[in-house]
């Protein structure tokens, strides 16, 4: 019997689930998701949580590919990776339809 390798879209999915493993990180997205422009403001006078977790939990929201931020001192943007939320969403889609 030979051992199957993962595939990438296995990875990709399993990468988007991680993100989203924590409930700060789908309120963040799911701020983010409602907003029609990039977000602005100071998320962690909105969120329990200090701005070093905030950082944290958006790092990982990006390196995921889930969100984008673009930094011009002294704000920062961030806005959801249209492609990738439509990706994501097809692949969960998928997923639970199996």
């Amino acid at each position: 019997m030979t051992k199957e390798k993962l595939t990438t879209e296995q990875e990709q999915l399993a990468k988007f689930a991680k993100a989203l493993g924590n409930p700060i990180r789908v309120t963040i997205l799911q701020m983010l998701a409602k907003q029609t422009c990039c977000y602005h403001g100071d998320m962690s006078e909105i969120l329990p949580i200090a701005k070093s977790t905030l950082s944290q939990h958006l790092n990982e929201l990006k390196e995921a590919g889930l969100i984008q931020g673009t930094i011009t001192p002294p704000s920062v943007k961030y806005c959801i990776n249209k492609g990738n939320w439509a990706l994501a969403k097809q692949q969960f889609n998928d997923f639970f339809i199996i």
